[in-house]
């Protein structure tokens, strides 16, 4: 029986190119019973369709991608179009649920924004009853949280002052607010927080990412989501992030444990199938082992999605940042590493 076929549509070029990395050592440098075959989206959604196109046409099974507001779902979407199986993660599911179709085809893990207004409000009632500034943009990512985050958070008790911007622009004055959220870019936070500095500031999307505070001193003490550290499947995570610093150079970021994740996922519908629609049968209904945990696609929050638990995190910036999970009552696999530092 020939060998399967996975199919990997990463960004090797372009803005995010550093999300790459971690899927591309997870494909091509760790041992796996399928034969892979990687194409560079080249960080845009026609690059991410030109992918899909090129691995359909070279008889990929399944094809597997990660992150990307904009190329994850064109992704998936040309996936389904052309009946090939997809799995995705790190993008809020309820983004990917509004913009893939429901054909059974495209698969899904991750978190919800609903998931990260929850651990950013355990974060913020630490501080104690606060008027809360949402450095939100005026693009996809702040309109899905308005849509999402905000009435979780709003639930909770947490007054919330919209302070829209357009990416790389003018950021709003943070000035008399003791609690900033936001989902900006580092270099658009930092800006902001040049200006002023919040008690407590609480930021998913890039700065989940160290190599994103790395660049930004002042981002120290920013808290963010936390989907996944090595201390997640012990020795195997810890000897995972070990194998991936010496390849690379870089340190350990969470991309890593949801990178090795959908090729367990992959490989698990591969090698239990003979064909495209085989794989998809699989996957349908999958409940697999992974290093970030049992993804469960029956138990979901919507149709071909998985949903994984986040714990609260904060960076200890300098050389080389330093991810510290604060709060983990949402995500008790995670272990807490430190207390929650909030500024004067």
């Amino acid at each position: 029986m020939p060998v399967p076929l996975i199919g990997v549509v990463l960004a090797s070029t372009g803005r995010l190119a550093p999300l790459g990395v971690p899927l591309d050592f997870a494909a091509r440098a760790l041992p796996w019973p399928v034969d892979v075959l990687v194409r560079d989206s080249a960080s845009t959604a026609d690059g991410a369709r030109a992918a899909v196109a090129s691995l359909a046409e070279a008889g990929a099974r399944l094809v597997v991608t990660l992150g990307g507001t904009e190329t994850l779902p064109a992704v998936a979407t040309a996936c389904v179009e052309r009946e090939v199986p997809c799995v995705s993660t790190t993008l809020p599911w309820q983004v990917f649920a509004a913009r893939v179709p429901d054909a059974g085809w495209a698969f899904h893990f991750g978190w919800g924004l609903d998931d990260i207004a929850g651990v950013f409000a355990d974060l913020w009632e630490r501080v104690g009853p606060v008027r809360v500034g949402c450095l939100w943009n005026d693009g996809a990512q702040g309109r899905a949280l308005r849509r999402w985050f905000r009435p979780v958070a709003e639930a909770r008790g947490h007054e919330l002052v919209d302070l829209p911007y357009r990416e790389a622009g003018r950021l709003p004055d943070v000035t008399g607010l003791e609690v900033v959220t936001s989902a900006a870019t580092a270099a658009d936070l930092a800006a902001a927080l040049h200006r002023a500095r919040p008690r407590l500031v609480t930021c998913s999307r890039w700065l989940t990412y160290s190599f994103a505070v790395a660049r930004h001193h002042v981002l120290d003490r920013v808290a963010t989501v936390v989907s996944w550290t090595p201390e997640r499947a012990g020795g195997t995570g810890r000897d995972l992030a070990a194998a991936y610093e010496t390849a690379t150079g870089s340190p350990w970021s969470q991309p890593l444990g949801l990178a090795h994740a959908l090729m367990e996922v992959a490989c698990h519908a591969a090698t239990g199938s003979t064909s495209r629609a085989g794989a998809a049968a699989v996957l349908s209904g999958a409940r697999v082992p992974t290093v970030a945990g049992v993804l469960d696609w029956a138990g979901g929050p919507a149709p071909g999605v998985a949903r994984i638990p986040l714990a609260g995190g904060q960076w200890r910036a300098g050389d080389r940042p330093e991810l510290v999970v604060v709060d983990n009552r949402r995500a008790p696999a995670l272990p807490v590493g430190g207390d929650l530092l909030l500024g004067p």
